[in-house]
């Protein structure tokens, strides 16, 4: 299996594993400060990945410039989710949920700009009717018109957040182009990223926290982590092998997951704009899974 292949199974399985995260959240709820939840999470994958990658190469060497592997930290694995957080405490759900899918338009916009990737008009295209798609799956959660018109410093916070997650993506991708290993990456993005996190719920008083979690928080906790370390595992081996650009947009298979999971296990509804929504967005999924990765002087 050629790396191209490789990466765009990676990048659907990430989107696949973050379209189950959403309904399963739902059944098993931590009922924790997001802050707190997030940096134990964080700590435990990134001492995981510590060790993947210590075994992958045998030893543990820093092959590019230590600067972006900081930002990689502290702006994807820090900075970003304290300001979604915070976010969310300002605005609907459903609005930071569809804010959050947006992550696929800067990331397109910032690979082309930085790393020179190369965007074809099919890729574009594509694009746009997998964003129509998810428009119409959340569009009984929020009305697109009243976001744009009336949004609120929460909805402001959510889409820096985005952005920020999306400059990662393209700091990350140019590390490993220049050979740094994935699993090396995952480990500074997700252990220095959660001591940030952890300093700051320390500093702010939200140690005590920690001390009282139940057990079943802890299982949930260990569920919830199991989830994201599976996405994150997939999703930074997808960048390792394939574009930003191309990565990104596969990611917005995940509504449509969560979708089907909400349909069938939960028993939810399935309006027609949904369905419509979903079909959309997998005909874009199938049309850029064909494209190959390339560069703009390629």
């Amino acid at each position: 299996m050629n790396k191209e292949t490789s990466g765009t199974i990676f990048a659907i399985t990430a989107a696949i594993i973050s379209g189950f995260s959403i309904p399963l959240n739902k059944i098993f709820v931590v009922n924790l400060d997001p802050l707190v939840f997030t940096a134990l999470r964080s700590l435990v994958i990134g001492i995981a990945f510590f060790v993947i990658a210590y075994f992958s190469r045998g030893h543990v060497k820093v092959k590019t410039d230590t600067k972006q592997l900081a930002m990689i930290a502290i702006i994807g694995g820090a900075v970003a989710f304290l300001l979604f957080f915070t976010g969310l405490k300002l605005t609907t759900s459903g609005r930071g949920a569809f804010l959050n899918k947006t992550l696929p338009l800067y990331a397109v916009l910032l690979a082309f700009i930085f790393l020179k990737e190369k965007v074809s008009k099919k890729h574009f295209y594509s694009l746009l009717i997998m964003f129509l798609g998810t428009v119409a799956i959340f569009f009984s959660e929020i009305i697109p018109t009243q976001l744009w018109l009336n949004p609120s410093l929460g909805d402001f916070l959510v889409v820096i957040a985005t952005i920020l997650w999306a400059f990662e993506a393209v700091i990350a991708r140019k590390a490993m182009v220049k050979g740094e290993n994935n699993f090396f990456v995952s480990f500074v993005r997700m252990f220095f990223g959660g001591v940030i996190l952890f300093a700051f719920a320390i500093l702010i008083g939200k140690y005590d926290i920690i001390l009282s979690l139940s057990a079943q928080q802890l299982v949930n906790i260990g569920i919830s982590t199991v989830i994201l370390f599976g996405y994150v595992f997939f999703w930074y081996w997808s960048l390792k092998l394939i574009n930003v650009s191309k990565a990104s947009t596969l990611l917005l298979i995940s509504p449509v997951i969560s979708l089907l999971i909400g349909i069938i296990v939960l028993r939810e509804p399935a309006p027609l704009i949904q369905i419509a929504g979903s079909a959309l967005i997998l005909i874009g999924a199938y049309i850029v899974s064909s494209i190959k990765s390339e560069f703009q002087n390629t």
